[in-house]
């Protein structure tokens, strides 16, 4: 019975990390209900992040720029407002058209994501 009790505090253990390294976002109506503010760039050069939209949520493992957009808030790990410039913006993204492409190119906004 302990043995068993352990195991399952590892598996919820394990479980959490991964969700909470997981990337679900929601997009926000009012800048009031973001934890950040998002400005998409069309230039990759520009960007702090280069973002990849995956189709389900267990595809946006770790904070790697795979991102799954969540049909509600509760369901988000980041809340996210899109701004209509860059210096308004915490994060500058850049949309990729596959998902090797997906990563950060200013590592000192990582923290934003975690």
């Amino acid at each position: 019975m302990k043995k068993l009790n352990v195991i399952m505090i590892v598996f919820l253990l394990s479980l959490g990390v991964y969700s909470a390294r997981a990337q679900n976002i929601f997009s926000v109506d009012a800048e009031y209900k973001a934890t950040i503010k998002v400005y998409v760039t069309n230039s990759e050069y520009n960007a702090d992040l280069i973002v990849y939209k995956v189709d389900a949520s267990y595809k946006a493992e770790g904070n790697e720029g795979k991102w799954y957009f969540t049909d509600a808030d509760y369901k988000a790990d980041k809340k996210i407002f899109f701004v209509d410039a860059s210096y308004k913006a915490d994060l500058v993204i850049f949309y990729a058209d596959a998902s090797y492409k997906a990563k950060w190119l200013n590592k000192s906004k990582v923290s934003l994501l975690n």
